[in-house]
């Protein structure tokens, strides 16, 4: 299985670039994860946000793995907790899927994408920096992979 995440930005400082690998390294041979930056549309090219966020989602849809579950990011998804999430991976590994999960850009994601979507999904109600996003994500993912292992990372309790 491999999950992708399309996060819409780039350019991160080195923290995120280096916390982020440190969880993709860690990540065992049958789950891996694997990083694609969609480049941004430029904030001050006169466009407005929704035509923005089409263009966004066109290059979002376009780096979309065939297949995958897609699951969006965003602060009005559903809240799951780390052992919900690890079942959702168990499902998806046992369906053959690969995932995709989408970090939109700084005006979120496009309305279509979140209708597309198998699932929407929140890390917090507060808004995060999208590269603090891609660190929890990737976090997250290996939390959920190392309970699906029996590893003894996660502390129920």
């Amino acid at each position: 299985m491999k999950l992708h995440i399309l996060a819409v930005g780039n350019k991160m400082p080195d923290w995120i670039t280096s916390a982020f690998g440190e969880y993709e390294k860690r990540m065992p041979r049958e789950a891996r994860m694997e990083l694609r930056e969609i480049r941004p549309e430029r904030r001050d090219s006169g466009k407005s946000v929704q035509q923005i966020q089409e263009i966004e989602a066109s290059r979002v849809n376009a780096a979309m793995p065939h297949n995958a579950f897609r699951v969006i990011l965003d602060e009005k998804g559903d809240q799951l907790s780390t052992m919900e999430f690890a079942g959702c991976v168990v499902r998806w590994m046992q369906e053959g899927r690969d995932a995709a999960f989408v970090i939109g850009g700084a005006d979120g994601t496009h309305p279509d994408l979140r209708e597309k979507a198998d699932r929407v999904i929140s890390l917090s109600k507060m808004t995060l920096p999208h590269g603090l996003a891609r660190v929890m994500l990737a976090e997250q993912i290996y939390r959920a992979v190392s309970i699906i292992n029996h590893h003894p990372y996660h502390r129920d309790g």
